[in-house]
């Protein structure tokens, strides 16, 4: 595990909201770091034409999305692609793990979105006691055990194939309809996760038709409900309490975009995401005093 240098701002996702909070806080002559992925947006990439967007009328999700891109690449921004997992306040910084590395952050902006994916019962009570969000970071801790792999999307079949080299034994299970290929090292379910139980640690994975027993359960969504991500954040419904100025609850952790509630609009993701920046540089001015 790579610790690396601590810098000002860190903002998770690559949206509209997550892009401009990045480019503002570059304008400001503040140390960034950008979680996300060089696609950018999937949602933005799939918008057939954006009619509201500010000094581009009737332009596609993809052209538009082009002109972000160029707009990183002018103030030298670069992407760091690894999911986030976990992220805590320490003292007056935030320690940030991002698959087998950790990151620091004097703030952080979340610009995830909104998770549609409820959690599981048990989920929540087994985070960290058997239930955990990246395989290729704890798969160590299963050497000889069993694990369940639970793969919201194909490219977590490796993370499966990576757990073959510590498990004993590894269950996959697959929420999408794609075919599956994996090794025969791997048994493959195809029934959807109902409970995770246990007692001080998680033992057992109910599905659909039966019962696993297990010593630990990965559930690899694309993205990790806020809540999950950093403890103690308080949320409204599937979004975060936020006050105008997008300062959340907790000190230095500021939201922008659909993550912070609706309308779903680009434009409106966007300046949230420079109102984000600018209450970030605004904390770490207080904080240098």
């Amino acid at each position: 595990m790579v610790k690396i240098e601590r810098v000002d701002i860190a903002i998770i996702g690559t949206g509209p909201a997550g892009l401009e909070a990045a480019i503002t806080a570059k304008v400001r002559n503040k140390s960034v770091l950008l979680f996300g992925t060089k696609d950018l947006s999937m949602k933005l990439a799939k918008a057939e034409q954006i009619n509201n967007y500010l000094g581009f009328p009737h332009i596609s999700g993809a052209d538009l999305a082009k002109h972000f891109d160029e707009h990183l690449k002018d103030h030298g921004i670069g992407i760091i692609e690894k999911k986030v997992t976990l992220i805590f306040p320490v003292g007056d910084y935030f320690s940030i793990q991002a698959e087998n590395d950790i990151y620091e952050a004097r703030t952080i902006i979340l610009a995830t979105g909104v998770v549609p994916a409820k959690t599981f019962p048990g989920e929540e009570n087994f985070l960290g006691r058997g239930v955990s969000y990246c395989a290729t970071c704890d798969a160590a801790l299963y050497k000889g055990k069993t694990a369940v792999i639970v793969g919201f999307s194909k490219k977590e079949e490796s993370e499966a194939e990576f757990m073959t080299e510590f498990a004993a034994k590894t269950y996959y299970i697959p929420i999408y309809k794609d075919e599956v290929n994996l090794s025969d090292k791997i048994e493959v379910i195809r029934e959807r996760p109902v409970e995770i139980k246990g007692g001080m640690k998680v033992d057992t994975l109910v599905t659909e038709s039966g019962e696993i027993k297990t010593d630990g359960v990965f559930i690899l969504r694309e993205s990790i409900a806020p809540s999950q991500l950093v403890s103690g954040l308080e949320m409204e419904g599937n979004h975060v309490k936020t006050d105008l100025q997008m300062k959340t609850n907790i000190p230095g952790c500021f939201v922008a975009g659909d993550i912070a509630g609706t309308p779903y609009q680009y434009i409106k993701a966007a300046g949230q995401g420079n109102i984000a920046a600018l209450s970030a540089v605004d904390y770490l001015t207080k904080l240098s005093k």
